[in-house]
């Protein structure tokens, strides 16, 4: 048992396929961070889980502005882009922990929380790496927790 997936991303939809095959298995509670270099395909992952759930005609702008975006879903999935925050603290005065109290929350940039996730976002989260392969991309997929046990239970759509 790893907790530990290594997804290809050679192209824009099989990152949106990625983020689709997640969005069954988010629960209350639950943060899914995503992680990278800029133009790595973070965003495209999120609107690919949200549009899992919304619909394929949901509008999925990029928070980079708002910070927030916030989908009525089952759960409520919040999409934060914290890029923009100067201080850990900030990331609770636009709702997080309200999101996570209600739903589940896509956190771009999550390393703008600081160093102690456990304390921030509670002990079940997934965390994904988006780095460059070759022409493409990988998704390194690691998870804590719940998402440990769901990672080695298998996800469809997860390639190892």
């Amino acid at each position: 048992m790893s907790g530990v997936v290594q997804v290809a991303l050679p192209d824009e939809a099989a990152t949106t396929a990625l983020g689709a095959a997640l969005a069954g298995s988010l629960g209350i509670g639950e943060a899914i961070l995503l992680q990278g270099p800029l133009g790595m395909g973070k965003s495209t992952l999120a609107r690919g889980l949200i549009r899992a759930l919304t619909g394929p005609d949901e509008d999925v702008p990029s928070p980079t502005f708002t910070l927030v975006q916030v989908y009525e879903t089952d759960p409520p999935v919040a999409h934060f882009d914290l890029y923009r925050l100067t201080r850990p603290e900030e990331a609770f005065e636009i709702g997080l922990d309200e999101a996570l109290d209600l739903g589940c929350a896509l956190i771009e940039w999550p390393e703008r929380l600081g160093d102690d996730l456990d304390r921030a976002l509670g002990p079940d989260r997934l965390s994904i790496v988006v780095s460059e392969d070759g022409d493409g991309r990988v998704a390194t997929v690691s998870g804590v927790g719940a998402w440990a046990r769901k990672i080695d239970a298998g996800i469809e759509g997860l390639n190892g």
